[in-house]
């Protein structure tokens, strides 16, 4: 028989022991500081929001040892000028996009969103168990770059216009901030587009430096205030039926990394992938409502005739960036091959219920 003193004892010493292991592995953990340059505001909601996230999940999955300071865009480098700097080694990482980096690059547009492109489930399916992700890095081991999909968010609104547009036609002569492979097909229809950071937007618009916009979903917009200028919000987004943005590191930096903490990334970063698009569906048809009864926004959809005619100026832009750019083509080769491939499944699943009509 063990007596009381002797269990008491054994007890104390297994805690003992047990506090040792754990304040040991601790030990174990390197303490990691990192600056981290963000595209988009941190109250920016939805994009900046869910880079604040991320830096917290990481800093409490690894006990408070890696730490990665959220910098406010232009904070450390001008928010369109992250992959020069990460190259350099100049920031550890940046929150932003690959559509950002289209002027070194513009195959890079297809790793973000494409024109007429797939939703959520179709795009990620190509990325990860496709050569979309594979085709990304094999660019940006050339710059001694690193990236892992950082958040992902629903389909977007497809302009801000001061005026209602009721034919395509009157798009000609308008200056207009627009983003990524849309940007060429509003071009291709007389639009003179530029790319602006988030900030810029609103002082462009309320100046008549720019006479329309785009950005992202109603909630962020709203944020920025783009219905105080223009009343006219238009849909659906064909240009960006889900984004996807990216952590860009330099990889000397990810590679010294533990294997935990390298872990720590993805898997935090792929919490934010799921969380963000799940928040970003949640919030716009709120929003929506808000704009119509109190900002009295008028929301237009565009028309059949429309939207047709995005898509074959879509079609000119791909078909004439793969006759002058070689990796533009292989891209685009074989993220459509993959989608013609996808389409026997995803078209075989196409349900529309009639009930949610009446």
């Amino acid at each position: 028989m063990i007596s009381n003193g002797k269990i008491r004892w054994t007890a104390a010493a297994v805690a003992v022991v047990a506090a040792f292991a754990m304040s040991s592995a601790q030990a174990e953990q390197p303490k990691v500081n990192w600056r981290m340059q963000s595209a988009f505001g941190s109250t920016l909601t939805h994009l900046g929001t869910s880079g604040v996230r991320w830096v917290k999940d990481v800093e409490e999955m690894t006990d408070g040892n890696f730490v990665i300071k959220f910098h406010e865009p232009g904070a450390l480098v001008p928010p369109l000028e992250c992959f020069d700097a990460a190259a350099k080694g100049s920031v550890d990482a940046c929150w932003t996009t690959p559509g950002y980096h289209t002027g070194k690059y513009p195959a890079l547009a297809f790793f973000t969103t494409v024109p007429f492109g797939p939703a959520y489930g179709e795009f990620f399916a190509w990325k990860i168990f496709g050569n979309g992700n594979k085709l990304r890095q094999e660019i940006y081991d050339k710059h001694g770059l690193y990236a892992i999909d950082g958040f992902a968010i629903g389909p977007e609104t497809s302009g801000w216009f001061r005026r209602e547009i009721k034919s395509t036609q009157q798009l000609k002569g308008l200056k207009m901030r627009f983003f990524g492979l849309g940007a060429q097909v509003m071009q291709k229809l007389g639009v003179s587009t530029q790319l602006l950071a988030a900030a810029d937007i609103f002082p462009a618009l309320e100046r008549g430096v720019i006479d329309a916009t785009e950005f992202s979903m109603p909630a962020m917009d709203v944020k920025l205030g783009f219905h105080q200028v223009a009343k006219f919000n238009y849909f659906p987004g064909w240009h960006q039926q889900v984004s996807v943005s990216e952590i860009l590191m330099p990889k000397k930096g990810f590679d010294a990394l533990p294997k935990s903490y390298k872990r720590i990334l993805q898997v935090a970063a792929g919490n934010q992938v799921h969380y963000t698009y799940a928040e970003t569906e949640a919030f716009q048809f709120g929003v929506m409502a808000e704009m119509q009864a109190k900002h009295k926004v008028q929301i237009k959809r565009w028309r059949d005739a429309d939207l047709a005619t995005f898509e074959k100026a879509w079609l000119e832009v791909l078909k004439e960036e793969s006759a002058k750019d070689p990796l533009f083509k292989k891209i685009a080769d074989d993220f459509l091959a993959f989608r013609k491939s996808y389409a026997v499944w995803g078209e075989s699943q196409v349900l529309k219920p009639t009930y949610l009509k009446k």
